[in-house]
């Protein structure tokens, strides 16, 4: 894995946490820059979803948020699709019963948490009822350049989504978007072995990069839920005498999007991108 291409993935994906989640409003047009040399993007448009919907918070199912950022490269055509996760993913580790429900774009991907996967199946490229699918809008959004390539990127739930997105990207869409390149960030595990197996075949350019004190990751627990294939494991403790702790070991420290851009900047041994003040131990 590259980790200077790891980063300004990641760097995409707090583009996306950058619009609040309760902001409709289209974000196409808007110029991000990501990554060190810097590389310049372009909204295409973003994307929207109903919130993750918990046991403790069920009406944030009924909620329509921005989720995401479709994206392209101004100087080469490569499109990016960057998710955020949310808030609910501390009330899902709380109370979720992590039921299983038939993949709902391939009859051969096994089960995926019910969750994730209702949320997914409501993400779209507008907020009009009716808006089409991410996957069915690609072909069809107005792309500056051809498009040469396609990454899908996200963080905490968001990973989870783009995990689902990706196979139904590449088992479903055709040309420039069939064969994904894939970046999650402190991803949950998505689905069960079946749905695992059929992904790594389908989907066999993924990095997957967990902190290994990130209790996230751990869940779903197995065996009836796996993570797919692609680990790259972040330590935040340096194993030296005596070992140094680089992030406050709290569940939030652990898991947020800027912690894992910290720890990766350390070791691609460039500009090193800042914790959250709170998390500095």
């Amino acid at each position: 894995m590259d980790l200077n291409t790891a980063l300004r993935f990641g760097q995409l994906v707090g583009a996306a946490y950058a619009v609040p989640a309760n902001d409709l409003t289209n974000r196409a047009g808007q110029s991000v820059s990501a990554g060190s040399p810097a590389v310049a993007y372009e909204v295409v448009t973003s994307i929207y979803a109903n919130d993750l919907a918990t046991d403790m918070n069920p009406d944030r199912g009924k909620n329509a948020v921005s989720i995401g950022l479709v994206l392209q490269a101004t100087a080469t055509g490569d499109a990016v699709i960057a998710i955020r996760g949310t808030e609910g993913i501390q009330e899902w580790i709380q109370d979720s019963k992590f039921l299983t429900v038939p993949c709902p774009f391939l009859s051969s991907g096994g089960s995926t948490e019910d969750g994730f996967t209702d949320m997914y199946t409501s993400m779209a490229s507008g907020t009009v009822p009716g808006s089409p699918s991410v996957t069915k809008a690609l072909p069809s959004l107005p792309w500056k350049k051809s498009v040469t390539s396609l990454t899908i990127c996200g963080h905490s739930l968001g990973g989870a989504l783009a995990t689902l997105l990706a196979l139904d990207v590449a088992a479903n869409a055709s040309g420039p978007f069939n064969s994904p390149i894939v970046y999650t960030y402190a991803s949950p595990r998505t689905g069960d072995p079946a749905f695992m197996a059929t992904y790594n075949h389908v989907v066999p350019d993924t990095t997957r990069i967990a902190n290994r004190l990130d209790l996230v990751p751990n869940l779903p627990l197995p065996p009836l839920y796996v993570h797919v294939e692609g680990l790259f494991e972040l330590n935040p403790v340096v194993l030296s005498l005596p070992p140094k702790v680089l992030v406050k070991p709290d569940l939030r420290c652990e898991h947020i999007l800027t912690t894992y851009l910290f720890l990766l900047s350390r070791l691609a041994g460039g500009p090193l991108l800042e914790l959250d003040p709170q998390c500095v131990p």
